[in-house]
């Protein structure tokens, strides 16, 4: 082959395959592999949950199932950042697939609910952990122009889950072979575990010395944990005091934070006058929409006359569309990706608004003319936050000093936990209030659809507010990312 024909076959500097080359591919594997477990492990969850409560009860924990996971999950990502001094992120690795294998194996021989949600905790904390380290190491793992790519992939991968996850979980939903989608993916856990050593980098730890947070990390975990049991309880009224109960906890730690020396956050991530406080509320915002699509099945079947099977399949839209969004925007730079940004916040907001009208329609004998559009908008909600979620990533990375990286790193999943927690918690609020129980049946469904959709598609105009004052964040992101080109 000819030099020129070598050259060609290599892909450009910022290219996505650059990821998979020799020099990157065992740390892409690995990276890639820890965001797997995440979620995939989610998704199996949310299938064989109904399962094992037919065969070991416990409905009354039925909520904690996810409501610990969560906590646990936010908990582990923050120990990333907070992590005893010296400690190498490779070493974390390790022990984070370790501690996830260790709670799929408690879980799977829990003989009742109980140990079953201290599996899941446990499990919580090491998928937390390893979703963190993603963007912690990649820093250290690929050259800057890369950064945005390894977070597309992330976003690939999330996509991919929701079909694994829940076909996975169908194998195993009979009887008490539930116990098996927890066991399922401890053998690559293990491997993770024995290879990060050989594949992973050893970096120098280079955060500032400081001590824990522990008022701002108890009052974080604490909201996620009644915000996220809020969204699994149907009295409204309770829910309404959990969900103020948790804002009143974030806006307590949010208080610590901006004026205790022992930060959780990077430096200005309170201060919305500062451009990191900014991107991660946006990241925040497109989340609170986005998990609005767990109410996406049941309106389908009962108002679109659909299959359990095929709305499956339909939800798994909002994922797909996210998917290729970020593949498609994932070359952008400079002012490219900051409209990127611009317009998913503008696509996400519009379509979760469309599915006020198309969602919300009686239509028992499923009309392709009616279901289409409803799902081209699913599609659509999708696109909206793949289009410029890596690129939200990329600003993350590129606004904070060195030794606050890790802080930061870890906050992007803390943010998408406390989005999805909260998003959840004032769905199920909105269309219990809308008639979704009371009166319910159609003509409930009906309203609850209408009025979910139309009022979460408010988080996202506030995302796409905050958004358009990002611009000069992306040219200087853009500048950064071009030197480390060059």
């Amino acid at each position: 082959m000819s030099d020129i024909d070598q050259t060609a076959a290599v892909p450009n500097a910022s290219s996505l395959l650059r990821l998979f080359l020799p020099e990157h591919l065992p740390a892409t594997l690995m990276l890639a592999g820890g965001v797997t477990l995440y979620a995939v492990e989610s998704y199996i969850m949310a299938t064989i949950a109904p399962s094992i409560v037919r065969d070991i009860g416990g409905l009354a924990l039925f909520s904690w199932v996810t409501s610990l996971f969560v906590a646990a999950a936010v908990l582990g990502s923050i120990f990333v950042a907070m992590r005893p001094r010296g400690t190498g992120l490779r070493t974390i690795y390790v022990i984070a697939a370790l501690v996830f294998g260790i709670g799929s194996l408690i879980a799977s021989a829990a003989p009742s609910m109980p140990v079953v949600l201290l599996g899941r905790a446990v499990q919580g904390l090491g998928t937390g952990a390893l979703a963190a380290l993603g963007y912690a190491f990649i820093r250290f793992v690929y050259p800057e122009p890369l950064w945005t790519k390894a977070s597309t992939l992330y976003a690939a991968i999330w996509g991919v889950a929701t079909v694994i996850g829940p076909t996975l979980g169908g194998f195993f939903a009979a009887g008490s072979s539930w116990r098996y989608a927890f066991i399922v993916l401890v053998p690559l856990g293990l491997v993770m575990a024995v290879l990060a050593p050989r594949l992973l980098p050893e970096v120098e730890d280079d955060r500032e010395q400081a001590k824990t947070p522990v008022a701002q990390i108890g009052l974080l975990l604490g909201a996620v944990l009644m915000v996220s049991t809020a969204g699994t309880i149907e009295t409204t009224a309770a829910k309404i005091a959990l969900i103020a109960a948790s804002i009143a906890a974030v806006a307590g730690m949010l208080f610590i934070e901006g004026r205790s020396p022992n930060r959780l956050l990077p430096s200005g991530a309170v201060s919305l006058s500062r451009p990191i406080a900014r991107v991660y509320l946006t990241m925040l915002a497109m989340t609170v929409v986005l998990v609005s699509d767990v109410f996406i099945p049941y309106f389908l079947q009962v108002l679109h006359g659909v299959t359990p099977l095929v709305s499956g399949y339909l939800v798994a839209l909002v994922a797909l569309g996210w998917t290729f969004a970020a593949f498609l925007s994932g070359s952008l730079t400079g002012r490219k990706a900051y409209l990127a940004i611009v317009a998913g916040a503008l696509i996400e907001a519009a379509a979760t608004a469309c599915l006020a009208l198309f969602l919300a329609s009686d239509n028992p004998n499923a009309h392709v003319l009616v279901i289409v559009p409803a799902a081209i908008g699913m599609f659509m909600m999708g696109v909206g936050v793949g289009l410029g979620w890596a690129h939200l990533v990329a600003m993350v990375l590129t606004l904070v000093a060195d030794n606050e990286q890790d802080k930061a790193s870890s906050a992007i999943p803390t943010m998408s936990s406390l989005g999805g927690a909260f998003g959840a918690a004032f769905a199920g609020v909105i269309a219990n209030g809308a008639g979704l129980v009371d009166p319910g049946g159609v003509s409930g469904a009906l309203s609850a659809a209408y009025w979910l959709y139309l009022l979460m598609a408010l988080p996202g105009v506030l995302a796409l507010g905050v958004s358009l004052t990002l611009m000069h964040v992306a040219r200087n992101a853009d500048k950064t990312l071009s030197r480390g080109a060059a």
